[in-house]
């Protein structure tokens, strides 16, 4: 009998799946919210704003059977600053990494966009790909569903396609169920407590950054960078964390925005990431920010490599 249960425990061995699976597609197609949806915590930050993502966010998702690595890949950009070759050298190698590729698209449909980015990074792989049309609550006749899908099956060799709704679930997890089947068979590669690789100073950094997207606009979110300088425990309480941020912005009138007259802005700002963060990490949060006017940081090499962009010469 015993030999049984052993033999039976192998065989789940052999059949457990890992490996990576990126998600891919151009900015604001809802990638990030997929992740966070199907790991039920927040890694990736949200904003209805597009190229909210800037680099890659690795997310590992367990389960009986299988542990699949999301690689939350940014949207890809066009640009000659340091931080947009930083965004794509994120994004490139997202997909060469990855053993299976979740194409997003969403109620927008087909683009020109869309079809640039099959073309130029998803083809040359010739890895098996599921494309995902999401958002699709927004679609209100749903009559042209179907019509829509069997335009863009027509574009590539897609190994699936899945209909989704990510904000509202629908799908999101026969979405995972059809994952596996295009995963590898090995051991997990990730401890099982284990959901990402962030550092905390980066989660930390991005759940502000975040809170000024939500609160500012034009150009002043694509112009702003956090950088976590400390992260101290309370010398009397243990339980409360002590955080200090400096939020960099380019000119000085996008530092009046952000500040916002008599300090009303950055208190809200501050208040909502305070509020979050307290949330995620289960302590009290004492956060402590700052605004600095670092005019072209986006071409500091040292700067963009202490905020996390490790992948530049």
């Amino acid at each position: 009998m015993s030999e049984e249960i052993k033999n039976n425990e192998e065989n789940k061995t052999e059949e457990f799946k890992a490996g990576f699976v990126a998600l891919a597609g151009k900015p604001n197609v809802g990638k990030s919210t997929i992740l966070n949806n199907i790991l039920g915590t927040k890694l990736s930050i949200v904003s209805p704003k597009p190229q909210t993502t800037r680099m890659r966010i690795l997310g590992v998702k367990h389960d009986d059977d299988a542990q699949i690595i999301f690689l939350d890949t940014p949207g890809v950009q066009k640009g000659k600053d340091l931080l947009t070759q930083s965004v794509m050298e994120s994004a490139v190698g997202s997909l060469n990494e990855a053993d299976v590729i979740a194409f997003i698209i969403d109620d927008r449909g087909w683009t020109k966009e869309d079809e640039e980015i099959l073309e130029n990074y998803v083809k040359p792989l010739n890895k098996p790909t599921i494309l995902v049309i999401n958002k699709v609550d927004k679609i209100k006749d749903k009559r042209q569903l179907l019509p829509l899908i069997d335009k863009v099956s027509k574009k590539y060799n897609f190994v699936e396609i899945i209909p989704m709704s990510a904000t509202k679930g629908d799908n999101l997890f026969d979405f995972v169920d059809t994952l596996k089947k295009y995963l590898p068979v090995s051991p997990p590669l990730y401890p099982k407590e284990q959901i990402t690789d962030l550092p905390l100073k980066f989660y930390i950094a991005e759940i502000i950054r975040e809170k000024v997207f939500h609160n500012t606009s034009k150009e002043i979110p694509y112009s702003v960078a956090v950088e976590v300088e400390s992260i101290e425990e309370g010398k009397f309480n243990k339980n409360l964390l002590i955080i200090r941020a400096i939020i960099y912005v380019e000119r000085e009138n996008h530092k009046k925005i952000v500040i916002g007259k008599k300090g009303q802005m950055l208190k809200k700002i501050g208040k909502q990431a305070r509020e979050e963060l307290e949330h995620l990490l289960g302590k009290k949060v004492h956060l402590e920010l700052w605004v600095k006017v670092k005019p072209r940081w986006k071409e500091d090499l040292r700067l963009l490599r202490d905020l996390g962009y490790q992948n530049l010469s």
